[in-house]
């Protein structure tokens, strides 16, 4: 329930007390004596649904601008008398002017803001550089991104354009300040005693997840716009949801900035990519969800003008998701190429060491050479199998290449192939 408080200007009792009657609720006038400007405070509760409704009969009846409503959430009603407001007012939305509000106190004040995401980007930084899930998921916690990203959808529908910019600033340059924060903490530690010499970032499983991003990843962020949203419109717990859109964007900011501090650009590529798509999916989200929901603004001629902005940002947005869905269509691509090789020369080599052909020669796979990158430029996958060979045993003539020939046509690729023997003796 919420407990709507109107305070009345002089001469405008009446209007107010019959807008109420015409609305059918309940409602107790209290005089005003602490200012000359007011001549009563009018208290009503109504359910959520009720509020903007009720607020727009007000506006509508001509009271003045002069005026306060203050909008409360009543913790308790006790009351018979509640289950037909309820049965008027259906719906589990706030209104519009709630959904406006809590908005603007999503988005904190900058400093704040800033403070929070530069600590939170070093404990995420920290965390993926000890492939840590768990710390990564900690400092998500701190991350305050839900409300920007709300802010500027919120801003957006309901024609508040300082609150629309705001939430894009905010959500821009918080980004860019965590890419910077994990570059130049990556510029730090490398090479220090915190990090074992030769230390490669590519090759920590929590960063090769945001470098090797698939058409998946999109599913996290959509996801999230949408609990968001309604979390928003519902005024339900907000906190989770917080964190599950700070997991789509810092991570991979985190970790564009270490590709920065490592001088590697596929990996700033890539995960920054990964970013780009989550920011934009989880604004074009909130748009949507938000406009078919029936936010509005509060003028009734500014709709056709917000919906014709609101249109033209979709529209951008999509074209945006689209091209830069290209990249992580061919890193999906290209990680199930690489998948696919390693895992048809395991199976074939497995079935290599059961084939009477070869005797008891035993095959193994030591390591396969092959990146995401190589699929594009044509570099063959270099195999390397080590070959066990009992006492006395030997191998059948040419062997190393019935060896890449069996791998090849299991691959269907070209590869390269080093075969090495190894006479071996088991004991027992």
């Amino acid at each position: 329930m919420r407990l709507v408080q109107v305070f009345v200007p002089e001469g405008e009792l009446d209007l107010v007390l019959e807008t109420a009657d015409a609305a059918g609720v309940d409602y107790a006038v209290s005089a005003e004596t602490s200012h000359d400007e007011f001549e009563a405070l009018v208290s009503i509760p109504v359910p959520p649904a009720g509020v903007e409704p009720l607020v727009a009969e007000f506006r509508d009846a001509g009271l003045a601008d002069a005026s306060y409503t203050v909008v409360t959430a009543a913790e308790t009603v006790v009351s018979d008398r509640t289950d037909d407001l309820h049965g008027r007012f259906t719906g589990t939305r706030i209104s519009r002017e709630e959904l406006q509000a809590q908005a603007v106190d999503l988005a904190p004040a900058a400093s704040t803001y800033y403070v929070l995401l530069v600590v939170s980007t070093i404990i995420a930084t920290a965390g993926l550089l000890l492939d840590s899930a768990a710390t990564i998921i900690g400092a998500m916690v701190v991350a305050p991104l839900m409300g920007p990203a709300l802010a500027a959808s919120v801003g957006v529908v309901v024609d508040d354009d300082d609150l629309a910019q705001r939430g894009v600033i905010l959500q821009v340059v918080g980004l860019l300040a965590a890419v910077a924060t994990a570059a130049i903490l990556g510029w730090l530690l490398r090479g220090s005693v915190l990090l074992p010499p030769g230390f490669d970032i590519t090759t920590v499983p929590q960063i090769q997840e945001r470098i090797t991003p698939n058409v998946l990843a999109l599913f996290l962020a959509l996801g999230s716009g949408i609990a968001g949203v309604i979390s928003l419109i519902r005024d339900v717990g907000s906190v989770l949801v917080g964190v599950a859109i700070a997991v789509a964007l810092i991570p991979p900011a985190a970790t564009a900035g270490l590709g920065i501090a490592w001088g590697h650009p596929e990996v700033v590529i890539t995960a920054g990519t990964l970013v780009l798509i989550n920011l934009l999916s989880i604004n074009l989200t909130a748009l949507l969800l938000l406009w078919f929901s029936g936010y509005r603004p509060q003028k009734i001629g500014n709709i056709d003008r917000v919906y014709g902005r609101l249109r033209a940002r979709v529209a951008v947005i999509v074209v945006v998701i689209a091209v830069l869905s290209l990249v992580l269509g061919g890193v999906t691509y290209g990680t199930y190429q690489t998948a696919s090789v390693e895992h048809d020369v395991q199976t074939e080599l497995a079935a290599m060491s059961d084939d009477p052909e070869f005797g008891d020669l035993e095959f193994q796979e030591v390591s396969i050479q092959y990146e995401l990158i190589d699929v594009y430029t044509g570099d063959q996958p270099a195999v390397t199998v080590l070959v066990e060979r009992p006492p006395g045993e030997t191998e059948p003539p040419d062997f190393a290449e019935q060896v890449r020939e069996r791998l090849e046509s299991a691959t269907g690729t070209q590869l390269e192939v080093a075969t090495e023997l190894v006479d071996t003796q088991r004991s027992g």
